[in-house]
């Protein structure tokens, strides 16, 4: 069975391509393209499932088209509609460096100044240029390169030198 914790969302599933099965997925991490992988993890009807990758293609910088073994219809490429994309983290990049911030969603954030754990990341606002996490409280951290003091890949942490004040905004 795949948990959530060894997961991370990289996209969403849209609208049926053509008539084979090939589905339109919105990217927010390309990792799939970076990392050899046979399979990506779709939320379907309340649980995690493994699709296998037959082909994909990107259609645009943000759009692939993707088409998964054994879904050979418009009516079964229907179905997948609006799922979430996951990718298992264990198959994602060893370099730290190669991350996207969507990778760190559902780490610990810790202050290092205090040891404290601030939050829960629930999501990543990359719509404007200065990234921002969404912790499960509402408040908004930048995901800043040199606010990040360690990353704890295998303990889901990630340690940040919050600027003063920022917390009690």
């Amino acid at each position: 069975m795949i948990r959530e914790e060894d997961v991370y969302k990289i996209g969403r599933l849209g609208k049926p391509h053509g008539v084979k099965g090939e589905v339109t997925m919105q990217v927010d991490d390309d990792v799939f393209d970076r990392v050899d992988a046979d399979f990506l993890v779709l939320w379907v009807d309340g649980i995690l499932v493994p699709f296998f990758i037959e082909e994909y293609r990107f259609k645009t910088d943000t759009t692939a088209l993707i088409k998964f073994e054994d879904v050979d219809t418009v009516e079964g490429a229907r179905e997948l509609t609006n799922s979430d994309v996951f990718f298992p983290r264990n198959l994602a990049d060893n370099n730290e460096e190669d991350y996207t911030w969507s990778f760190f969603v559902g780490f610990e954030l810790a202050d290092a100044d205090t040891g404290n754990v601030v939050g829960r990341i629930a999501s990543v606002d990359d719509s404007t240029a200065n990234v921002l996490f969404c912790l499960e409280d509402g408040r908004l951290i930048p995901a800043i390169d040199d606010l990040v003091v360690h990353v704890d890949v295998k303990g889901h942490r990630i340690t940040m030198r919050l600027p003063d004040g920022l917390l009690g905004l």
